[in-house]
């Protein structure tokens, strides 16, 4: 996001303009020469059937204490992941319990690192898993898809640094010290999110625009620039938006943490943690975590190159989906028709509907859970991209909801992409936990029309909770959500930057859609931390009527909303509807409402 410095944060490095097509960006490489580590399961097949379990593939590296030159292999994915932010390179790195030391984990674009332990203690690292921003002259602002997960850290100096954007979770870590969310050199950054994690000492966040953290423990929080958001963390500062700018609940409402995969022997399994209501603090600290465990025998181990047919073979005869790295190519939607079915990606697995189809189906089932890949859109317009549920579903899913988790939709940026609406929830009761939905602003096929994406998430299901709702830069809305009693804790948004005047966004009489817009029959709706900036940069003289819109009704409410004018490149009338001041001048200085109505 391009910003000026703001008052009370650290010094910032000069920054390029986000839009920019950067020109070192590293083309994949294929995993020749890399150690292949991964482990086998596997179940007999019927005749005819496909198998369950299997080897997890060449971009799967599974280490344990005794691999030799860990840190070589390490640097070798690194170096080639650096910079290739649209590139096609996916990898994992997956660490077999067991004590590591001397290791500096160097995260790059599609990598996720994770330890294989049922709890994060039981990986351990003297050691970092760092982010960094030196590759983009240290602006942190493009350091998304990429992931930390189930391991404990003892930093080296004391501190770990994980610098990122959007898409880059940082899930049942456990920090022995303390956690730095800014580059070297304090450049600007836009995150992020943190679930499931204990920091021992403080979190800085130094230059971070907005955060959210989800049921967890910390040490301490030193600041805030314009959104920082909390739910069910122990430690967490008092609510004091908008000076300073935190917002804190208690406990979440609903949460259930995201499938991993991890070792149970020899044998590889998938934990699936259970709902928690009102929850606070992690899942892991006072004992086995709560849940069940699927064998890999249980999964259909994908590899890049399978097409959908055969994975929807794969569901019928009733096993669940394991998307190992590498990119998907589908000719139709991958079909979810079963109660309880997992799809779990490792690595940034991208899903890409060729020919216009919608890339993921879910029926209106009971507790599905897709978690931990991306979705990029083809040439051909979609419609849609992922549907969790039918047009009209109507069944009860509260004690046993679908979740959509690490489940990241990009429109352009690797290359053209349409979607008319990339995120639709018509089932009831869904939990939305972290996802960030982006028409891209920078990158190949790039342009008003070029990516043209009307609508990002539409929920249409009741009783739908959003945790960590990241959408950004749609030609209309961004959110539109019609269904009742819907919540959201935290959401970020950009509106396109590239508008090419006032008439491309004029909806009716209003000026510009809003960023997340509550339909006008909804009666119930509530959100907590919900931010929208606007940067017209190709044409600043834009004016936005509003970042939200929301049904003037007692129980439509939302608490502590932002808009910002970045630079001066486009201006807000109002917060909402028509309250909130507007914003003004190049300060980039937020407009806040505490609470509507």
């Amino acid at each position: 996001m391009p910003t000026p410095p703001t008052a009370g944060s650290a010094p910032r490095a000069p920054r390029p303009s986000r839009r920019s097509v950067l020109a070192a960006m590293a083309a994949a490489v294929p995993a020749a020469g890399l150690p292949v580590l991964s482990g086998r399961a596997s179940a007999a097949p019927a005749a005819g059937a496909l198998p369950g379990g299997g080897d997890l593939g060449p971009n799967v590296l599974v280490f344990d204490p005794a691999t030799p030159n860990i840190q070589g292999t390490l640097d070798e994915i690194f170096k080639r992941q650096e910079s290739a932010q649209f590139g096609e390179g996916r990898f994992a790195l997956l660490f077999k319990p067991g004590t590591y030391r001397g290791l500096n984990a160097q995260i790059g674009f599609y990598t996720s690192i994770a330890g294989l332990g049922l709890s994060p203690g039981d990986t351990t690292f003297h050691g970092d898993v760092t982010v960094d921003a030196g590759w983009f002259n240290g602006n942190a602002t493009q350091n998304f898809w990429r992931s930390a997960e189930n391991l404990t850290l003892h930093p080296v100096n004391g501190t770990n640094r994980w610098a990122v954007a959007q898409a880059a979770p940082f899930r049942r870590m456990h920090i022995k010290g303390g956690l730095n969310l800014a580059p070297d050199g304090y450049g600007w950054a836009s995150g992020g999110y943190i679930a499931d994690s204990r920091i021992d000492g403080s979190v800085a966040p130094y230059s971070q625009q907005q955060w959210y953290t989800r049921d967890s423990s910390v040490g301490g929080w030193n600041n805030a620039v314009w959104n920082m958001v909390f739910s069910g963390v122990e430690g967490a500062p008092a609510q004091s938006f908008p000076d300073p700018p935190y917002t804190t609940l208690d406990t979440t409402p609903v949460s259930r943490e995201k499938p991993f995969l991890y070792l149970d022997g020899a044998g590889y399994k998938v934990f699936l943690p259970e709902k928690r209501t009102n929850a606070r603090g992690t899942t892991w600290g006072s004992g086995t975590p709560r849940g069940e465990s699927l064998p890999l025998g249980q999964f259909y181990v994908a590899k890049p190159g399978v097409d959908a047919a055969t994975l929807n073979a794969a569901l019928a005869q009733g096993l669940n989906l394991l998307l190992t790295p590498g990119i998907y190519h589908l000719d139709r939607p991958v079909e979810v028709r079963r109660p309880n079915t997992v799809v779990l990606g490792l690595g940034y697995s991208t899903l890409v509907p060729d020919n216009g189809a919608t890339a993921m189906k879910v029926a209106d089932v009971d507790g599905v859970r897709l978690a931990g890949f991306l979705i990029d859109a083809g040439p051909v317009n979609s419609a849609t991209l992922l549907e969790v549920g039918p047009e009209g579903a109507s069944a009860d899913h509260a004690a046993n909801p679908t979740t959509v988790q690490d489940v990241f939709i990009r429109i352009g940026g690797a290359g053209p992409g349409k979607a008319t609406t990339s995120m639709v929830i018509n089932s009831n009761h869904t939990l939305i936990d972290h996802t960030w939905v982006w028409r891209a602003d920078h990158g190949d096929g790039v342009g008003w029309e070029t990516n043209r994406a009307d609508y990002g998430v539409r929920v249409n299901g009741d009783d739908v909770l959003a945790t960590g709702l990241f959408v950004e830069h749609f030609n209309k809305y961004d959110v539109e959500w019609r269904g009742e009693r819907g919540r959201t804790v935290f959401f970020q948004n950009e509106k396109a930057y590239d508008a090419p005047n006032q008439a491309a966004i004029q909806n009716g009489d209003v000026k510009g859609y809003a960023a997340y817009k509550i339909a006008d029959g909804v009666t119930t709706h509530e959100g907590w931390g919900l931010g929208s900036y606007c940067y017209y940069n190709v044409d600043p003289t834009i004016r936005q009527d509003h970042g939200f819109q929301a049904p003037a009704k007692p129980a439509v409410k939302l608490h502590h909303l932002l808009v910002v004018s970045l630079g001066g490149k486009g201006q807000y009338e109002h917060v909402i509807n028509s309250i909130g001041a507007p914003t003004s001048g190049t300060s980039t200085v937020p407009s806040t409402v505490v609470s509507y109505p």
